[in-house]
């Protein structure tokens, strides 16, 4: 042992001139760094927020966390496979009965809305209109949800190669869940309508009546704001998207009025409305397409179709 130690330590001795090098890595103070890390910080921000420069970064970044969403998800759809397979026959025949009831009342509806689309396209035609009932949607499904408490968004399987763009209006079974917030290939970032940074223009079915209505980080609970206290609301009043703004479809299910509070002295009532879709539980969503964007998808396939015509003239020239 002592002889170790003297090989050990005979070489530093020798190299008494030389400084020792210590094991431990010299970086740079912690304050510059921190200092470094807030400059940084500063220079994205402002990047992103006046020249829109990380929307290709944070939509490749979407695109490469598409298999995330998709293996995280995974584990529900293989426990619902699993499921399945033990099913009873008792259940399945239960089952069945319910959704055969279901599907007569639909065909009624359908049969009412078939001829109250016919009368209206008539009368479209009567006032030389060029819009449609009825707008083109593909079904989506929520592959996964934000961690974050304070922002409330979720992510579909439906991106820009579906032709899913920025501002598009996302439905569910029973109304209006949000819009597009960010798309990537594959994925697309919803924010819901009870965000609090969220807002639609609204109007009341039974008079028309035009507002605001505003989240408020509630999942069950939305605010109608600015109203007047003698305006004619009342409690049980359909919302529906008034189209104003043409950020949402019109005429789609938003919320229900379910409480009117009128303070003494103060011009405007606050109003409590219960959101239509159910914001919390729906897995399969709606991505709707406005006649103006299918228009222009319309002249961009047009477009992309006359281009290898044009070349081939060019090459018979």
């Amino acid at each position: 042992m002592i002889t170790a130690a003297v090989v050990v330590w005979l070489p530093a001795e020798i190299a008494g001139g030389y400084a020792i090098k210590t094991i431990f890595v010299q970086g740079p103070v912690p304050g510059f760094r921190l200092l470094l890390v807030i400059v940084l910080s500063a220079v994205l921000i402002v990047a992103d927020a006046r020249f829109d420069k990380l929307t290709p970064v944070r939509s490749a970044i979407g695109t490469g966390l598409a298999p995330v969403h998709w293996f995280g998800n995974a584990p529900s759809e293989f426990s619902d496979w699993v499921a399945s397979l033990f099913t009873s026959k008792e259940d399945l025949q239960e089952e069945n009965e319910a959704l055969r009831a279901r599907l007569l009342i639909l065909e009624r509806r359908a049969l009412k809305y078939a001829a109250l689309a016919s009368e209206n396209n008539e009368l479209r035609k009567l006032m030389n209109s060029s819009e449609v009932l009825d707008d083109r949607v593909i079904v989506g499904e929520v592959v996964a949800v934000s961690p974050d408490p304070f922002s409330h968004e979720v992510v579909i399987n439906k991106g820009s190669r579906d032709g899913v763009e920025v501002g598009q209006a996302i439905l569910d079974a029973n109304g209006l869940m949000g819009q597009v917030q960010q798309t990537s290939s594959f994925t697309s970032r919803v924010l819901l309508v009870s965000d609090s940074s969220h807002a639609v223009p609204v109007e009341v079915v039974r008079n028309g009546l035009r507002a605001i209505l505003l989240g408020n980080g509630d999942t069950s609970a939305l605010e109608l704001v600015h109203v007047p206290d003698t305006a004619d609301i009342r409690e049980g009043d359909l919302l529906v998207s008034s189209g104003l703004g043409g950020r949402f479809p019109k005429g789609y299910p938003v919320a229900e009025v379910d409480q009117i509070t009128k303070e003494p002295g103060e011009p405007f009532v606050k109003i409590r409305a219960t959101p239509m879709a159910e914001l919390n539980r729906s897995r399969l969503v709606l991505v709707v397409f406005s006649p103006e964007q299918d228009a222009t998808d319309e002249a961009r396939s047009d477009a992309d179709a006359a281009e290898p015509a044009s070349s081939e003239q060019s090459e018979v020239r």
